[in-house]
């Protein structure tokens, strides 16, 4: 699998009027930068924040404003560029430009060549609160989603008027992901996953405690391939300082009680748990409200085991399909092999602690019943990917047993 994954895809960029157009810029450069084939299109109203020169330059393509152009063969550009497209995407797409989609107005290039487009459309909305929230522009939603158009977004914060709310076009990395979860194939449709990820920190006194180097990296990049798969993703996080994907559930942790409390919480609405974070092995039995002073002589600190919160989720009278992460230095597929066999896990995925813990990149070996299958080192979100393809893979024969089994069973 490339590391980039929109690499040889391509995508027409259409920009329309409003301040959001300067981050098109940036999102027209992070798509180049991901493989992908960009066409810009503006509006004449795009023109007046943005130049075509910056997304020429951009994109190394020539920018197409004008719906009669004489470069093109035909004078079709509405019909040409829409074909050669695998997807268009609309940033920022304003609402008289979103009121045209729903109304099957083409009064300009961009808006006809949305109107002939034999490919998908995704819509990144970006306006003013109130424009957002009027009931026109809302029914003009509904009316786009019936269509089957994607709308990404919009996002809340403060807007360039001045005002705070919802409106803001996603940014350009958001909008990015977005694209990517687009593209990738939806091998778990509708299913509800839950993930943990990054370290624990056992508290030893009121500043102090004992934790690990995990990043979270890897646990994150997993909740981005679950929602790039179609899943449902809810993510059970320790302290981490990294960008989250937009999961559809967020909790926030510190100690490995707390979160095996939200597994707890969480793990009956799961079809799938893979359990990514680095959780502590030990606590303090003791925990100190105020800081501990420094003494001359030696301390004792006494630790007691932490819960093991994947073996209590595959133990569960019906659990979910249970995936654990082993991260070890010495002997990897033996120790890895007999965690899989001792917490009865039907998948378990082992890598090298000290070349993958806060590392961009790692090797992975996935161990199950069929045996030890290698993965080169890439980047993790792209190993991420290969993971959640074979979490399928296993998922869908198990599902298919089950089911095969199930007929035997009333047939006998």
């Amino acid at each position: 699998m490339s590391v980039n994954s929109l690499a040889g895809k391509r995508l027409l960029l259409g920009v329309t009027g409003g301040i959001a157009a300067y981050k098109a810029a940036e999102l027209s450069r992070l798509l180049v930068r991901e493989g992908a084939l960009v066409q810009v299109v503006m509006t004449a109203a795009a023109c007046q924040f943005v130049g075509a020169p910056t997304f020429q330059a951009l994109t190394g393509h020539k920018v197409f404003t004008e719906l009669w152009d004489a470069d093109m063969a035909n004078n079709m550009a509405h019909i040409n560029l829409s074909r050669e497209a695998d997807a268009v995407l609309i940033a920022p797409a304003s609402a008289n430009f979103m009121a045209k989609l729903a109304h099957g107005l083409a009064d300009d290039l961009l808006s006809t060549l949305c109107l002939a487009r034999n490919c998908p459309l995704l819509v990144a909305p970006a306006m003013n609160r109130q424009m957002w929230e009027n009931a026109a522009t809302q029914r003009n939603v509904a009316l786009l989603q019936q269509d089957r158009v994607t709308i990404l977004g919009p996002d809340s914060g403060e807007q360039a008027c001045g005002e705070y709310g919802a409106g803001r076009m996603l940014e350009p990395a958001d909008l990015l992901a977005a694209v990517r979860r687009f593209f990738q194939p939806k091998y778990l449709e509708g299913k509800r996953v839950l993930i943990t990820a990054g370290p624990t920190f056992e508290a030893i006194d009121a500043v102090r405690g004992l934790t690990n180097r995990s990043s979270g990296r890897m646990g994150l990049a997993m909740a981005q391939a679950a929602l790039e798969a179609g899943t449902r993703v809810t993510l059970i996080c320790g302290p981490i300082c990294l960008p989250l994907p937009a999961v559809h559930k967020f909790v926030q942790v510190v100690s490995a009680e707390e979160m095996l409390a939200a597994v707890k919480n969480e793990v009956d609405n799961s079809d799938i748990f893979i359990s990514v974070a680095a959780v502590a092995d030990y606590r303090p039995a003791e925990y100190h409200a105020s800081k501990l002073k420094k003494k001359e002589q030696n301390i004792t600190l006494t630790l007691v085991p932490n819960p093991d919160i994947v073996r209590y989720v595959a133990s569960l009278p019906n659990p979910p399909f249970c995936v654990g992460f082993a991260a070890e230095t010495d002997n990897i597929e033996q120790y890895a092999a007999e965690k899989r066999s001792r917490k009865k896990l039907p998948l378990i995925v082992a890598n090298h602690a000290t070349e993958a813990i806060g590392a961009d990149a790692s090797t992975l070996m996935l161990l199950d019943e069929e045996g030890t299958h290698h993965l080169p080192k890439v980047d993790k979100s792209v190993q991420a990917r290969l993971v959640m393809a074979h979490i399928a893979h296993l998922y869908d024969n198990r599902k298919n047993n089950y089911q095969k089994h199930f007929h035997h069973d009333e047939t006998s």
